[in-house]
């Protein structure tokens, strides 16, 4: 059911999620070709703040602040794993994978360097203060328009 809370943190973090994706461009090798990078991490950050933030609106500042720090560890898990399968996908249709089990150890090894390459401080930093400030504007929509 939408309410307010639901819609503050997905619009919230989708902005944060497309800002840190923006961020975070300048980490990876030259001639990189984005594509939907920056839309897809946005779209990952509006379905996290719909589904898992904006779902616990209405307690405490202590359990905002923690479901926001808790939202971005989601945002970054998800982002990483649906990139990461994504050229995994990429790989195995150029025929790169002996097999399944294969292509599974390739993804989880894409899963790594993607997060070391995307995990830097001003990312991490980011992610942060976002995460608080998101955790906490949300339970302001909750007290004020539920």
């Amino acid at each position: 059911m939408p309410t307010a809370p639901k819609l503050v943190a997905a619009l919230w973090f989708a902005l944060l999620a497309w800002f840190a994706a923006e961020v975070s461009k300048a980490h990876f090798p030259e001639g990189t070709q984005f594509g939907w990078y920056t839309y897809m991490t946005g779209a990952i950050g509006f379905l996290v703040g719909w589904i898992f933030v904006g779902k616990r609106a209405g307690d405490t500042m202590a359990a905002a602040y923690a479901y926001g720090f808790t939202a971005i560890i989601i945002l970054v898990f998800w982002a990483l794993f649906y990139f990461s399968f994504e050229e995994m996908l990429h790989r195995a249709w150029d025929t790169r994978y002996r097999g399944p089990m294969h292509a599974l150890v390739g993804m989880v090894d894409l899963f790594k360097d993607y997060a070391i390459l995307v995990l830097r401080f001003d990312v991490v930093v980011t992610l942060l203060i976002g995460g608080f400030f998101g955790g906490w504007l949300t339970e302001q929509a909750a007290r004020r328009w539920s």
